[in-house]
């Protein structure tokens, strides 16, 4: 069977969706009125909180970054550098893009209220390019970052404090890139990674956990949803049991060992109304009993995206907690203290 003919009998049963539709090859049509993109904003003059720019990565998968500067690096009249993140957006690594408005101004905020400059990757999506694309395309940009010239990068990034990070689906690709880098750090010097942040990551498996049996009518992410997600994204005649999809599987992959002996920082969230939830702990405990330093921040929401200003807030502290501050850094809130924060276990 052709990869084109399992694609297209892979997509029969999906349910329909307001986000996309399926072509009869088995590609998908993808609808951004829900999430429209948004251009970025290089003009120091425009009335933004961070700059931002797109810039081409590979250009024959039509990959590309967008740049997002803090204002505080050209308000500086100080050397400062700045640290770096990586960050890969979500989207059930279907959907979306790092043009997307919601997570241009996530970036947005992250870059502004650390500080840090934010570099969001624009990967290949499912099922048009079935992981490990991603993964490639998400080092690649590690590694493209260590020799690129471009000028907000080498004037204002500290290359020896890089994170990567991502939300979703997107944490399920900061994840194993984070694996990948940890298995080649040499390799990128200049730049020295520190840590990884997961935001609500999207993993599964073959067994259901007990959160996705006590959600599994919840709205968002329902366990038949993910299934499909997975069955679209997977190599083509994997289950949900690869490592790919399910994390602790065999133990974990050898490369954990690295994030412990690198001294890399790892931060984990979830919610207890989300279906993935139990997955979140899982890696999270299994990182912990291998010696990885983990921060893990737990509390009762839902799968959802970051929108809501206290959640934000929130997030951007802990971040800041996490990223080692630039001279200028303080941790700068532009709503006043958050009403909750998520629990630290």
């Amino acid at each position: 069977m052709s990869d084109t003919t399992a694609l297209c009998e892979s997509t029969t049963d999906f349910p329909q969706h307001p986000m996309f539709t399926f072509n009869s090859d088995g590609t998908m049509t993808r609808n951004h009125s829900l999430y429209p993109n948004t251009a970025a904003t290089p003009d120091p003059n425009d009335d933004t909180i961070a700059l931002s720019k797109d810039v081409p990565v590979n250009q024959s998968n039509n990959t590309w970054v967008r740049i997002f500067l803090p204002r505080q690096a050209l308000d500086s009249s100080t050397d400062t550098k700045f640290p770096l993140v990586v960050y890969t957006h979500g989207g059930g690594l279907l959907l979306l893009s790092a043009a997307t408005k919601i997570y241009h101004d996530l970036c947005s905020e992250i870059a502004a209220r650390v500080p840090a400059i934010i570099v969001s990757v624009d990967y290949r999506l499912a099922p048009e390019h079935r992981l490990p694309a991603a993964y490639d395309d998400a080092v690649e940009v590690l590694q493209w970052v260590k020799t690129t010239q471009e000028h907000w990068l080498r004037q204002y990034a500290d290359f020896s404090s890089c994170f990567i990070m991502g939300d979703s689906g997107g944490g399920n690709i900061a994840y194993h890139a984070a694996l990948q880098a940890a298995a080649q750090v040499d390799d990128l010097l200049p730049l020295k990674i520190k840590g990884l942040i997961l935001l609500k990551p999207f993993f599964g498996g073959v067994k259901r956990t007990e959160s996705e049996l006590r959600l599994a009518n919840q709205p968002i992410l329902p366990p038949p949803q993910t299934d499909f997600t997975w069955q679209l994204a997977l190599p083509i005649g994997a289950d949900r049991d690869h490592e790919y999809s399910n994390p602790i599987v065999g133990g974990g992959s050898k490369f954990l060992d690295q994030f412990r002996l690198l001294g890399w920082k790892v931060m984990v969230t979830g919610g207890s109304e989300d279906t993935l939830f139990d997955r979140q702990v899982e890696l999270a405990k299994l990182m912990e009993q291998k010696g990885v330093n983990v921060v893990s921040y737990f509390d009762d929401s839902p799968h959802d995206m970051i929108g809501d200003p206290v959640k934000l807030e929130a997030l951007c502290a802990a971040t800041a907690q996490l990223l080692p501050r630039p001279i200028l850094g303080e941790y700068s809130p532009r709503i006043g203290p958050p009403r909750s924060c998520p629990k630290r276990i």
